[in-house]
């Protein structure tokens, strides 16, 4: 007899199909082990993003971004397409929308060409996107002294230890002391009106930090930038022209005088003063008080001549003969 298919209709008993058994309950620890890793699964998954549905979050890791180099970065995606994913996280509060943890420029150029973005999707709480932004920014090597500093700062102002910002940026704990000076110094206005400053370092950050304590220093190098200069310049250029004015005006302080010597008096046979004589570093004065001795100083200046090549012959002979 010819074999019944699996889906012959014959319902006699020697060829019915049998109900299968019920699936036996996978154990809950299973179920929970399955979804664990199917979240991993869809976290790890490269997903296409319309860029109008990403909106920022975080803390603020760019100041500014360089024309020349994010030019370069769209033509790179134009020609060769997204090859690294951006880390976005689900909005918080809007449904269907997402928040950027990392890869900034890289969603600024592809708006600009109107491609979606390439994005792995993971939940994350603000300490953790935080913490995934720090250490992405760790392994930038285009990240510059004060952007770095100033992410550490933020982190400061969003309520983190010391702890948390070392771990952060994978630093120690005397370098987040250092960072935490020089970026706590300056308010976001003013850096972003700098940039990034990539060629400057520390130190000079700390000598514009120091020259801008000076009364009336900021004031002044506020003003100037609003000149011509600051909206075109590199953000070196930037920074030089911030710190000069702010060096200008510690260098236009008044210098204190040196205290002048006291004037030596000379008086005469009768103990009525003839004249002061002051050494100081230029030399030796003496002035005759027209006051007190009216004929003699007009004296002593028709002879100084005389009386003073006459005592020079003097000291002359008296050092000769020592």
């Amino acid at each position: 007899m010819a074999r019944k298919g699996i889906l012959s209709t014959d319902t006699s008993p020697s060829t019915a199909i049998r109900p299968e058994p019920k699936a036996r309950m996978m154990p809950r620890g299973a179920v929970g082990a399955l979804q664990s890793s199917l979240t991993r699964l869809q976290e790890n998954a490269v997903q296409d993003i319309d860029p109008a549905l990403i909106d920022d979050a975080g803390l603020e890791d760019r100041l500014g971004l360089d024309d020349a180099a994010q030019n370069q970065l769209v033509e790179s995606l134009r020609t060769y397409g997204q090859q690294v994913p951006v880390l976005l996280r689900p909005h918080a509060k809007v449904q269907g929308r997402y928040e950027i943890v990392y890869g900034r420029r890289r969603l600024k150029a592809l708006r600009e060409l109107g491609q979606p973005v390439k994005a792995m999707i993971r939940q994350l709480d603000d300490h953790a996107l935080v913490m995934a932004q720090g250490q992405e920014n760790t392994a930038r090597q285009d990240l510059s002294f004060i952007e770095k500093a100033s992410f550490a700062a933020q982190l400061q102002d969003g309520g983190y230890d010391r702890q948390t910002i070392a771990a952060a940026l994978s630093i120690d704990m005397p370098m987040v002391s250092r960072m935490l000076k020089v970026g706590t110094a300056f308010d976001m206005g003013f850096l972003r009106q700098i940039g990034s400053a990539p060629g400057i370092g520390r130190e000079r950050w700390m000598a514009l930090a120091a020259a801008m304590q000076e009364p009336g220093a900021r004031d002044r190098v506020l003003s100037g930038m609003k000149g011509p200069l600051f909206p075109t310049a590199p953000s070196d250029a930037k920074f030089e022209a911030a710190l000069a004015l702010a060096q200008q005006i510690h260098s236009e302080k008044p210098k204190a005088k040196p205290a002048k010597a006291p004037a030596r008096v000379i008086e005469g046979p009768h103990g009525r003063p003839l004249a002061d004589l002051r050494r100081s570093g230029k030399g030796v004065s003496l002035t005759i008080a027209a006051k007190d001795n009216a004929e003699f100083d007009a004296w002593f200046e028709a002879n100084a001549e005389t009386l003073l090549k006459d005592l020079h012959e003097r000291f002359t002979m008296e050092t000769s003969e020592e």
